[in-house]
């Protein structure tokens, strides 16, 4: 994400939070690492109080059903990555992690509305239907 000139980061069109608000805790990364895996505090852990978010209520509420199992009682979205070597890296990757979340959750889903079958295609289907039966009549032998 890129940070803005007032010391915010921008996490989508529209959306800006102060850098104060994203607290990161750092730890030693898991897995195959070679030497530095046990010495060097490269997983980057960031915290984010949902109410802290500048968004809408829905937006809100969406945000908490996409995330629900990153976000807290409290109501705090914990993100964490350790995918990079370094820890700049491990950091920009939650801030994107955080804005895609974000950016997910500003667009409304699409409310499905039921519809019912054309007269057309309903004779389509019992036409067909009545065809495939004859062939099968068809293929039964005169006992």
């Amino acid at each position: 994400m890129e940070p803005t000139g007032g010391h915010g980061v921008r996490l989508a069109p529209g959306v800006e939070v102060p850098e104060a608000v994203l607290r990161f805790a750092f730890t030693t990364s898991g897995g195959p690492g070679g030497q530095n895996v046990n010495k060097v505090a490269t997983r980057s852990v960031m915290r984010v109080s949902l109410a802290d978010l500048p968004l809408r209520d829905w937006q809100l509420a969406r945000l908490r059903e996409l995330a629900s199992h990153l976000v807290t009682s409290e109501g705090e979205l914990i993100i964490s990555s350790g995918e990079h070597r370094s820890q700049s890296r491990n950091r920009d990757e939650c801030v994107e992690r955080l804005g895609d979340l974000v950016r997910a959750a500003m667009v409304r889903p699409k409310v499905r509305r039921a519809t019912k079958p054309t007269r057309g295609s309903k004779e389509r289907r019992l036409s067909e239907k009545k065809r495939r039966g004859d062939v099968k009549r068809g293929r039964r032998g005169e006992n």
